[in-house]
């Protein structure tokens, strides 16, 4: 299990942009299981939308993509590098996430080729999907 430290000296991101609260599981180029806590507290939750607070998917998106970078920029050879993203397929949104949910972030790296690779990623709360595609990426 990482915490919010442990997490900051794999990848770049900071508060308020940092998406991920722990990490429960991690295999370095492999595959990573993390979580985000969506608090109320959350800045953007003041407009999107007043009086029904919903997390944008593309903060969802952004939170797996962390996870999948804890899995890429965990590895040896890309200590201190950055993972950006290279594009985004497949993604669907089945549920709303919203304030007091647990976000379950997975990414296992289906595919990689120098420095770009493709995660398959899903995001779960209560055991239902609520976002699931794939990932593609660049370590720079």
């Amino acid at each position: 299990m990482l915490n919010k430290e442990e997490i900051k000296k794999i990848i770049p991101q900071r508060e308020p942009f940092l998406m991920i609260d722990e990490v429960e599981d991690y295999k370095p180029g492999e595959s990573c299981v993390a979580y985000k806590n969506v608090d109320q507290n959350e800045g953007y939750f003041k407009g999107h939308f007043p009086g029904n607070p919903i997390m944008p998917g593309v903060l969802i998106v952004e939170s797996l993509a962390q996870a999948g970078a804890i899995a890429i920029l965990s590895m040896k050879e890309n200590k201190g590098k950055n993972a950006l993203f290279g594009g985004i397929d497949k993604m669907k949104f089945k549920k709303m996430v919203i304030p007091g949910d647990r976000l379950k972030l997975e990414v296992k790296i289906i595919k990689r080729k120098g420095p770009i690779g493709i995660g398959e990623a899903v995001a779960t709360v209560d055991e239902k999907i609520v976002a699931k595609g794939e990932l593609t990426f660049a370590v720079v």
